[in-house]
């Protein structure tokens, strides 16, 4: 079967809980919090006057008309128009994954309200709309531009959908690193504030929402067919580049739209459309009712738990608790489902290299020559020079724990990526996408937040949070089969998670997190001389192993049958390969923070370059990561000094265009 076949049917044995039970019971749930927090702000009798026409010298009754009652009518149209997008998404692309956030387009509308608040503030002068429709349209014809094929390649464009996504993030958390007390107020509300001062936010997406629901509605039979491989659509008469135009031109609307008015609610997109398939919504047509109705009433359950947690805790924005509350949720829905969905295969983008040890040779000989002036080439007070004896002390001290620090970190997550991207048959897991290094950061944060004194237990709590991350996915995968959908979703899940807590982190104040963030974007400013010496004796070890499990991993790709047969024991070498995975995560984590993208990217270059035995590939991946982290590093310390970038935006920066690159010419071929 072709990396482009995708089962999106309702799974075959139906669960008792049916779509509508679902919603009835969200709504229920979303009314019984709603009439909590009318109980205690004012009289049953006065709740009606409040709503229609509140006494302007009653401040309860001021409160209610213009702020809570305002924002709970935009938590029910922002996640029904979120829950919209996510289905017409997963529809024209035929990937359960697709949402305005996997695809970039959300990201993209972020970064352009960024960019104009600090370059083009007039921009913004008659409304953030056309801003927010111009970077959602920017990324849209982006990854389009990259993944768009002969056929229609749902791997394809998730994978250029995260990376788009990945730079547009890294893009945008470098201009608050630069500008953090200008866009501190805008990093609050991009992460999905859904407070009102009045009725403009209801009157602004009531009318587009409708308009939306409108055309998806009239466009159900070829978007049906869509459904279906591109020769079976247009033999039915469907027009299919017409389609998917007029329909990704409404998602991407519905999404910047929502951007413009709340900031961006992940995870809402993924969650409905998904909730609503394996509850039973088997045709579009069943998915595009209730999937907004089931939207709406989600979002509208979190924003009322956020807005009663506020009262304790400060301002907490509804798109961090969106993945809080929605996971559990979503993942038990996953766990009653057949396997089914992405196909798990990793088809080699060249034929085998004839000798993949001299590309490797060469590659680790280039890692070296870069290595020595990343080490001692450098910009200081008086300009760019070539280190001396005079400087020996604070190269020993500085530069070169950094730099080895980088290059180890580098290889970790490049051969941790590669491992599961073989145990899964999937390149689109990473440590990064299956919420290894979500696992080892959050374990760290909770300790700094606990401990007076946290340094000395850091590797262990990395260790923990990955092993317990990796074995929540295992738990998942063994329960029936092991399945990369359900892999994905589960780390897709963790990683939104992760995203959301670092964000509300920021905005807290607190200093401790301010250092965090730091070190959270990928920074190797405080690596010393012990933690660059224990990466690399770990990195060697377990990059060692890994060549060990070559033959368990050249088996997996020929499927768990065929490798069964040829003697692998299949939960054993799962479960030793995760365990090296989690290992190299975490002490990864511990260098430079948990990194994006650097897990994504090394097996895709070794890939794309012809190797695919794994021993080779492990090696190449190896290199290639650390190659991409040096010149991060080396980067971060020189562009902008004295100020230090970190490394793992600037990672983003090297990676990303090189990937989109390497998929074009992919593509193209």
């Amino acid at each position: 079967m072709s990396e482009s076949t995708l089962d999106l049917s309702a799974p075959r044995s139906g669960l008792p809980l049916g779509p509508a039970i679902c919603t009835l019971l969200l709504t229920i749930l979303a009314g019984l919090l709603v009439f909590h927090g009318l109980q205690g702000a004012l009289p049953r009798d006065l709740w009606w006057q409040a709503l229609w026409s509140p006494n302007l010298d009653d401040v309860r009754q001021v409160l209610l008309h213009f702020s809570f009652f305002p924002r709970l009518a935009v938590s029910l149209m922002a996640g029904a128009a979120l829950a919209l997008a996510g289905t017409l998404f997963q529809q024209i692309l035929r990937n359960p994954l697709a949402e305005p956030v996997t695809l970039g387009v959300s990201a993209g509308a972020n970064l352009a309200l960024s960019a104009a608040t600090i370059f083009a503030p007039t921009l913004l002068v008659h409304g953030l709309e056309a801003v927010t429709l111009t970077g959602a349209a920017l990324a849209a014809c982006l990854l389009f531009a990259f993944a768009w094929g002969r056929t229609l390649s749902p791997l394809r464009f998730i994978l250029a959908g995260m990376v788009i996504s990945l730079y547009c993030v890294s893009l945008n958390a470098l201009l608050v690193l630069f500008n953090h007390d200008y866009l501190i107020d805008l990093l609050l509300w991009q992460a999905g504030s859904l407070n009102q001062s009045g009725w403009d936010g209801v009157l602004y997406l009531a009318p587009r929402l409708a308009v939306a629901m409108v055309i998806a509605l009239l466009m159900v039979r070829p978007l049906a067919a869509l459904g279906l491989e591109d020769e079976g659509a247009a033999a039915v008469g469907v027009n299919l580049l017409r389609t998917r135009v007029m329909g990704l031109a409404v998602t991407v609307a519905l999404s910047a739209f929502v951007t413009s008015a709340v900031g961006m609610l992940a995870f809402v997109g993924l969650a409905a459309p998904a909730i609503a398939r394996l509850c039973g919504a088997r045709t579009l047509r069943q998915r595009l009712i209730w999937a907004p109705l089931l939207g709406a009433a989600l979002l509208c359950v979190v924003d009322q738990i956020a807005r009663e947690l506020s009262r304790f805790a400060g301002e907490i924005p509804a798109g961090i608790l969106t993945g809080v509350f929605s996971v559990p949720l979503l993942l038990w829905l996953l766990s009653r489902q057949r396997s089914g969905g992405i196909v798990p295969r990793l088809a080699p983008a060249k034929p085998q290299r004839e000798h993949p040890w001299r590309l490797i040779i060469g590659a680790a000989i280039l890692l070296g020559l870069l290595t020595l002036p990343a080490i001692y080439f450098a910009v200081d007070a008086n300009g760019w020079h070539w280190g001396d004896a005079g400087l020996s002390d604070a190269i020993l001290q500085w530069r070169l724990p950094r730099v080895l620090g980088s290059l180890a970190a580098g290889a970790m997550l490049a051969v941790a990526g590669l491992l599961v991207q073989r145990l899964t048959g999937n390149p689109m897991a990473s440590p990064e996408v299956l919420g290894a290094t979500s696992g080892s950061a959050i374990a760290v944060l909770v300790l700094f937040l606990v401990m007076p004194q946290p340094q000395a237990y850091m590797v262990p709590a990395a260790s923990i949070g990955a092993l317990l991350t990796l074995g929540l996915l295992l738990w998942f995968a063994w329960r029936k089969t092991f399945n990369a959908e359900r892999l994905l979703l589960t780390g897709v899940c963790l990683t939104t998670l992760l995203h959301s807590l670092s964000t509300l982190l920021l905005a807290s104040g607190d200093p401790r997190m301010t250092a965090m963030m730091s070190w959270m974007t990928g920074s190797t400013y405080q690596v010393d001389v012990l933690s660059a010496t224990t990466g690399l004796l770990v990195g060697a070890v377990m990059i060692g192993v890994s060549l060990l499990l070559a033959r368990p991993l050249d088996l997996l790709t020929l499927g768990n049958g065929t490798a069964t047969a040829l003697g692998l024991r299949l939960r054993l070498s799962h479960l030793t390969i995760l365990l090296t995975a989690a290992v190299l995560t975490a002490t990864a984590t511990i260098i430079v923070g948990p990194l994006s993208f650097v897990g994504l990217i090394g097996p895709h270059i070794a890939r794309h370059l012809g190797v695919r035995r794994a021993a080779p590939q492990v090696l190449l991946s190896a290199v290639a990561g650390a190659l991409i982290m040096v010149v991060a590093d080396w980067l971060g310390r020189n562009i902008a000094y004295p100020w230090p970038v970190s490394a793992g935006l600037l990672a983003a920066f090297i990676g990303c265009p090189y990937f989109l690159w390497l998929m074009h010419r992919e593509r193209k071929g």
